[in-house]
């Protein structure tokens, strides 16, 4: 009874799904992102920037826009893996900056301006903090592009060994 309880722990141990995990945690996380997206795109035109200060010395709608074209395509980064841990940089920014609005405003002017429920923002910064440390793993176009860089230096290698 021993042995197998042994071999059963021994083997659960050495064979973690990280990969499978790490790709189920981005996929998620992008869906969400793009979720909280295209609320905030549908009601984009209903002035809901009006709330909403402005950055860099653009206006409140030409910096709303440019961060929910921020939000698309870090989220489509995240999921398919490319550029992970820089893509986690920019949502990681904003949503510090935003869980920041949402302690020193009231409440109900925040949730309506960036679509967020308090306690979202500390969600994502968790996740994105996570993604950032142990990276996209192995079922992701940073995996398959650094295996290829790898194959090809090799390939440089012997060629000119020769």
């Amino acid at each position: 009874m021993k042995s197998l309880l042994k071999k059963l722990v021994l083997f659960s141990a050495g064979h973690t799904y990280s990969n499978l995990s790490r790709l189920f945690l981005r996929l998620f996380v992008g869906v969400m992102f793009l979720h909280i997206c295209t609320q905030q795109l549908m009601h984009l035109s209903d002035g809901m920037h009006q709330g909403f200060d402005g950055f860099l010395g653009m206006s409140a709608g030409t910096s709303m826009t440019a961060l929910l074209v921020m939000e698309v395509i870090c989220a489509a980064c995240i999921m398919f893996g490319f550029m992970t841990r820089y893509a986690v940089l920019p949502p990681l920014v904003m949503m510090c900056m935003a869980e920041n609005i949402i302690l020193q405003a009231n409440t109900s002017q925040v949730v309506s301006v960036l679509n967020f429920q308090p306690g979202y923002p500390i969600m994502f910064i968790g996740i994105f903090l996570y993604i950032l440390l142990a990276g996209p793993g192995k079922i992701s176009l940073d995996y398959i592009i650094a295996v290829h860089l790898v194959d090809q230096n090799e390939e440089n290698d012997i060629i000119e060994r020769a």
